[in-house]
C-alpha cells in the first residue's frame, strides 16, 4: 500500500502530460501511487497513460466519461489507498523532492496539512514568453534542481489555520507574511486522507477549489507552512478560467460563496465566521461583482441579479468588516434595486 496518493485529473494535455508524470517518476520519495484520472480526454492522453503505466505499477488509470476537474478528483479519491494526498494538475509539475519534504515534515509535526508554495519566478517568466511569441514549452525552472537538507527546512507549525490562510494578494503589514498560506489551491499542500476523504469537490462548478478549502479549514487541522516553491504552476493561456463565459464564472463564484457561507453559518463559531468572512468571502463577493462589467446582455444582467439577491436573502452581505467591504456591499445593494 502507497503512502502518498498522487491524483491527477486529465484531460486534453497531451502536450505536457510527460511532463507531469516524469515529475513523479523523479520523485526521491518512492513509497507513491499515481492515480491518474482520464476525465474522457478526447487526444492521445490515454495512449500515453498506458504507456507509463506498463512501464512502472505504480501509475493507476482510471478512465471515465467527461464530468470536470471535481468529479475527477472526487473519482480519485474514491480508489486512494494512501495515508496522505497530494493533488497534480496534469499541465503542471513538481520538485523532485516535493513528496520526500512534505511527508517527512508531516511526519514530524503529526500535521493534517503540509503547505508549500509554487515558483513565482517560473510562471511570471513563463507569462512574459508567451507575450513575446517564444517557446514556452521547454523552459526549465533554475529551482528543479536546487536540491534541500531536510533538517534545515524553515517552518510553522500552527493548529489555527484561521490565523494564516488568507485570500488577500498583499499583506504588507503582516509581520508573518512568509508563512501565510495564500489563496485556495489545492495543490499547494499534502493532506492526511483521513482529514479530506468525507469532502467531496461540488461536481459542475469553476472554482472549486474555494468552497471545498473553506470546508477543509473548518475541520481545524494542524498545519506545518514551509515557503518553499516545490510547485511549478503553468499559466492557462487559453483554458477554462480564461475563455469561459463571465456570467458561468460569476454563477460559480456565487454558488461557491453560498455553500460556504451556509456551511459557516451552521458549524463555525464566531472567530472562525470572522475570519473566513474577512480573509476569504468577501473577496469571492468582490471577485463575482467585478464579473458583472463583462456582461453585454440584459438576460446575463437579470442572472447576475438574482444571484446576487439569493446571497442577500441567506445574510451573505451582512456583517462587512471594513471600509472597502461597506462600499463593496452598498454597490451591490444599488445593483440588485431592480430585482426586488
Amino acid at each position: 500500500m502507497a503512502t502518498v496518493s498522487i491524483i491527477i485529473p486529465i484531460y486534453n494535455v497531451e502536450k505536457y502530460l510527460r511532463r507531469c508524470l516524469d515529475s513523479v517518476l523523479k520523485q526521491t520519495f518512492q513509497n507513491w501511487e499515481a492515480i491518474c484520472v482520464n476525465d474522457g480526454s478526447p487526444d492521445n492522453s490515454s495512449v500515453i497513460l498506458s504507456e507509463y503505466a506498463a512501464r512502472d505499477k505504480r501509475f493507476k488509470i482510471v478512465n471515465k466519461e467527461n464530468g470536470g476537474l471535481s468529479d475527477a478528483r472526487n473519482a480519485g479519491m474514491q480508489i486512494a489507498t494512501g495515508d496522505y494526498i497530494l493533488f497534480l494538475d496534469s499541465d503542471d509539475f513538481i520538485h523532485p523532492q516535493t513528496l520526500e519534504i512534505t511527508h517527512y515534515l508531516a511526519s514530524r509535526d503529526n500535521s493534517d496539512i503540509v503547505s508549500f508554495t509554487y515558483d513565482r519566478i517560473y510562471r511570471p517568466q513563463l507569462m512574459v514568453r508567451y507575450k513575446l511569441g517564444l517557446d514556452t514549452d521547454n523552459v526549465i525552472p533554475a529551482r528543479i534542481h536546487k536540491k534541500y537538507n531536510l533538517t534545515k527546512i524553515k517552518t510553522l507549525v500552527t493548529d489555527d489555520v484561521f490565523a494564516y490562510a488568507t485570500e488577500r494578494a498583499h499583506n504588507t503589514f503582516n509581520p508573518n507574511k512568509k508563512w501565510l498560506i495564500k489563496h485556495c489551491q489545492v495543490w499547494k499542500n499534502l493532506y492526511k486522507r483521513d482529514l479530506i476523504a468525507d469532502t467531496p469537490f461540488i461536481k459542475g462548478i469553476l472554482f472549486e477549489d474555494f468552497p471545498w478549502w473553506s470546508a477543509i479549514m473548518l475541520k481545524n487541522p494542524r498545519v506545518t507552512i514551509c515557503a518553499l516553491p516545490l510547485y511549478f504552476y503553468i499559466p492557462n493561456f487559453g483554458g477554462i478560467v480564461l475563455s469561459a463565459k463571465q456570467l458561468r464564472i460569476l454563477q460559480s463564484l456565487c454558488d461557491g460563496i453560498k455553500h460556504s457561507y451556509l456551511l459557516y453559518k451552521d458549524k463555525a463559531n464566531d472567530y472562525q465566521m470572522r475570519q473566513w468572512s474577512k480573509k476569504f468571502k468577501w473577496y469571492f463577493i468582490k471577485w463575482a461583482f467585478r464579473k458583472i462589467k463583462y456582461l453585454d446582455n440584459n438576460a446575463d444582467l437579470d442572472v447576475a441579479r438574482t444571484r446576487f439577491c439569493e446571497l442577500e436573502k441567506i445574510g451573505a452581505f451582512d456583517n462587512p468588516p471594513n471600509r472597502w467591504t461597506k462600499r463593496l456591499r452598498c454597490n451591490i445593494c444599488k445593483f440588485m434595486k431592480s430585482c426586488k
